[in-house]
C-alpha cells in the first residue's frame, strides 16, 4: 500500500512543481513590465510636478483601456465598458499574432524580424480577396484570413531558402524583405494597379472597401469595435503551445532552436524544421494583417499606420517566447495602448504606453540581472531556515585501524 500511495503523492505534486516552474520563469518579465510602469509614472511625475497628477494618467490609462467603471455604476451605459475592450481587444489581437511570428520562429534558433513585411503582404492579400471576391458570409472571411496566411509563409520562406542555401543569416535578409514588402505594396500596388475607385470628385486613399461577406463579425454591440480577431488570436496562442510542447514536430523544433548539431546528430531534419517554422511564423505574421484589415480597417488604408510587426518582436521577448506568455503580453499593451489616448486629457501624451512597452523590453533583455538576483534570494532563503548539520566524527586513519585490528587478533 505505500507504493501506491508514493506514487499518487508523486503525481499530485507534479503540477505543481510545473506550475512553480512557470511562476518562476515569468517572474523576470513580471519584475521588468512593474519596473517600468513605475520608471514612467516617476517621469510623468516629474515633468507634470505632481505624483497625483501621474497617478490620475494611470488611471485614466486604465480606464481606457478596462472601461469606465464608476461611470458604469451612475449611468448603467454599457459603452462605457464595450468600447475600450473592444479597442483593447482589436490591438491585442494584432499584437498576439505577431508576438507569435517572433516567438515560433525564436523558438527554431531564429530570429524573424521580418513580421512587418509578411503582415503587409497578409493584409494586401486579404484586401484583394476581401475586394474581389464574391463569397458566401463566413466562408469569404475565412478565405481571406488563409489567403492572407499563405501570403505571409510564402514569404517568409524567402528568408529560410537564403540561410541554408547561401547562408544568408535571417536578421539581416527580413529586414530587408520587410522594406521590400512595404515599398512594393505601399509604394507602387496601394497607389497603383490596386488604388481605390473614385466616383466624382471624392478622392479615397487605399484600396477598395472589402465586401461585407468578408469582414471578422463583431461580438459586442453598442459601438463597440471587438471582432472575431479576439477569439481567433487566443486559439492561435493555445495552438501554438499545443504544437510546440503537446506534438514530436514541436519538440524536434525547440531541440532544433537549443542545440542544432546536437539535433541534427539525433536524426533530426534540421533544414526541413527550420524552413516549416518560418513558413508557420510568417503565416501567424499574414493573419496579423487579414485581422488589421478585416476587423477594423475594412481595407488596405494609405500606410498600415502602428508598426505592429516590430512590436511583435518586444512582445514576443516580454512573454518569454512562450506562446501563453506572448498572449498576456499582447492583452496588457493592448489594454495599455487602448487607453493611451485618455491621458491626453492631463496633458500626457498618447505615446506613453509605448514608452512602457520600450522600457520593458530593456529590462527584459537584463533579464540575467533578475535571474541572478532571484536565485541568490532563492539560494539564501534555504540556508537561514535550515539549521545546521551536526559536524560527523572524523574517520580513523588507516593505520590505526590496521593495527586496532592486529592487536585484536
Amino acid at each position: 500500500m505505500a507504493e501506491p500511495a508514493a506514487g499518487e503523492a508523486a503525481a499530485a505534486e507534479a503540477p505543481r512543481s510545473r506550475l512553480a516552474e512557470a511562476i518562476w520563469a515569468s517572474l523576470p518579465s513580471i519584475l521588468s513590465v512593474g519596473l517600468s510602469l513605475l520608471v514612467c509614472l516617476l517621469m510623468i511625475a516629474i515633468t507634470k510636478g505632481s505624483l497625483s497628477v501621474a497617478g490620475s494618467a494611470y488611471l485614466e490609462m486604465l480606464r481606457g483601456g478596462l472601461g469606465d467603471l464608476e461611470t458604469f455604476g451612475e449611468t448603467g451605459a454599457w459603452t462605457m465598458l464595450t468600447r475600450p475592450w473592444g479597442e483593447a481587444a482589436t490591438k491585442a489581437a494584432i499584437l498576439t499574432f505577431t508576438g507569435l511570428s517572433v516567438a515560433v520562429a525564436y523558438r527554431a534558433g531564429l530570429f524573424n524580424i521580418g513580421a512587418q513585411g509578411q503582415m503587409t503582404v497578409g493584409a494586401i492579400t486579404a484586401a484583394v480577396l476581401g475586394a474581389k471576391l464574391s463569397l458566401p458570409f463566413g466562408l469569404h472571411a475565412a478565405v481571406c484570413v488563409l489567403g492572407a496566411a499563405a501570403a505571409g509563409g510564402a514569404y517568409a520562406v524567402l528568408p529560410a531558402v537564403l540561410k541554408l542555401r547561401r547562408g544568408v543569416h535571417e536578421v539581416i535578409s527580413t529586414i530587408m524583405l520587410n522594406w521590400i514588402a512595404i515599398s512594393l505594396v505601399e509604394n507602387w500596388l496601394v497607389v497603383g494597379p490596386l488604388r481605390a475607385t473614385t466616383t466624382g470628385i471624392n478622392s479615397i486613399s487605399g484600396t477598395d472597401q472589402i465586401l461585407p461577406t468578408a469582414a471578422l463579425p463583431r461580438l459586442l454591440s453598442d459601438g463597440s469595435r471587438m471582432h472575431a480577431g479576439f477569439p481567433l488570436a487566443l486559439l492561435a496562442a493555445f495552438a501554438t503551445w499545443v504544437w510546440l510542447f503537446r506534438t514530436r514536430l514541436g519538440f524536434e523544433t525547440r531541440a532544433m532552436g537549443q542545440n542544432a548539431e546536437a539535433a541534427r546528430a539525433a536524426g533530426i531534419p534540421s533544414a526541413r524544421r527550420a524552413v516549416q517554422a518560418m513558413v508557420m511564423a510568417g503565416a501567424l505574421a499574414g493573419v496579423a494583417g487579414a485581422v488589421l484589415v478585416q476587423g477594423t480597417e475594412l481595407r488596405f488604408p494609405a500606410t498600415l499606420g502602428a508598426p505592429y510587426g516590430f512590436d511583435g518582436i518586444a512582445i514576443a521577448l516580454i512573454g518569454g517566447t512562450h506562446p501563453l506568455g506572448v498572449g498576456a503580453s499582447a492583452l496588457l499593451f493592448g489594454i495599455l495602448r487602448a487607453g493611451g489616448t485618455r491621458m491626453q486629457l492631463l496633458g500626457v501624451h498618447k505615446s506613453f504606453p509605448e514608452l512602457i512597452q520600450g522600457l520593458a523590453l530593456l529590462f527584459v533583455a537584463g533579464r540575467l540581472i533578475w535571474q541572478w538576483a532571484l536565485t541568490r534570494k532563492a539560494r539564501r532563503a534555504p540556508a537561514a531556515a535550515t539549521p545546521p548539520a551536526a559536524i560527523p566524527p572524523a574517520p580513523a586513519a588507516p593505520a590505526a585501524s590496521a593495527a586496532a585490528s592486529g592487536g585484536g587478533a
